[in-house]
């Protein structure tokens, strides 16, 4: 399958309730890299789902969206809302979906083939509509590995704690002790198959030094972002989720001293002491690679 170039930026995935015209809006001019263009949980009876997805359509066809990366998060395989969702949104401007609620990798299965048989009816290339599971259950905890592997469409894997820890018959305290061994399960089973994990949400969005508490937390789990709820919390994600200037600079100095060493014949170089080895240098070309494509979003918006 074609990998996107650049890849996808998922430092900060807002949801926006669809049916909503002034939220909409307002996600239009925000700073957010995903739009999460909700169809399940903030939208309620068919009626308001169904304006949600004509909202939906009306606005990318007029390039409202044109800045984001868009992923309505559409409706579970047993709503029976999921089909309508799909049908009518698999469009241009549509980049994929948020499938709500995965319990096992069939779920990722059978809403991949959905998407490849109308893919297929309207002459789209194959894969062209990626999938970010959110994973909201003890069980799916324990399938994320499934998940992650059940289809090349998924770039990304995502933790919803309130349904998690609801499921689990937990406490949500405010040290998140109760969902770390989630984050952790879940952010191993993403890495393991070139998947991105995503945090969950932080439900107290006025409390930034709480956020940013789980920010840190989550990074050093070896999450790639997270979602968001509200816009006023996106500064403080992007910059924990942007590579530093430091960090840029010392990616820079490392891949010159290893192409040194290759092009002189030593096969071995060091930096501040320290062996330079393959692990290193596929994570400076990440972290260069992150840079180049947060500068031109940033330019964008310059």
């Amino acid at each position: 399958m074609e990998q996107f170039s650049p890849p996808f930026l998922l430092r900060s995935l807002m949801f926006v309730p669809a049916h909503n015209e002034r939220l909409l809006a307002s996600a239009a001019r925000s700073e957010a890299d995903v739009l999460l263009l909700d169809l399940e949980d903030s939208v309620q009876t068919d009626e308001y789902k169904q304006i949600a997805r004509k909202n939906i359509v009306e606005r990318v066809q007029h390039n409202e969206f044109a800045n984001y990366h868009i992923f309505p998060r559409v409706n579970d395989r047993e709503s029976g809302q999921l089909l309508k969702d799909i049908t009518q949104l698999a469009i241009p401007g549509i980049d994929g979906f948020m499938y709500p609620k995965a319990k096992t990798g069939e779920d990722i299965y059978f809403i991949d083939k959905l998407l490849e048989t109308i893919e297929y009816e309207r002459g789209y290339e194959i894969g062209t509509f990626k999938i970010i599971p959110i994973i909201e259950t003890a069980a799916a905890v324990l399938n994320a590995q499934d998940i992650c592997a059940a289809s090349k469409r998924v770039i990304a894997v995502a933790y919803g704690c309130e349904d998690f820890i609801s499921d689990l018959g937990g406490i949500h305290d405010k040290e998140g002790t109760s969902l770390f061994t989630a984050r952790a399960m879940i952010a191993m089973a993403a890495r393991a198959h070139n998947v991105a994990p995503i945090d969950t949400v932080h439900i107290n969005v006025h409390d930034l030094e709480d956020l940013e508490q789980n920010i840190q937390l989550a990074k050093n789990l070896g999450f790639e972002g997270m979602l968001v709820l509200n816009p006023k919390e996106i500064p403080l994600v992007h910059r924990y989720y942007s590579p530093s200037e430091e960090q840029v600079k010392d990616a820079r100095e490392m891949l010159q001293l290893f192409e040194e060493s290759q092009s002189s014949g030593k096969g071995v170089a060091l930096k501040d002491g320290k062996f330079i080895g393959p692990p290193m240098v596929i994570a400076a070309k990440k972290v260069l690679a992150k840079h180049d494509t947060i500068k031109s979003k940033n330019n964008f918006w310059d």
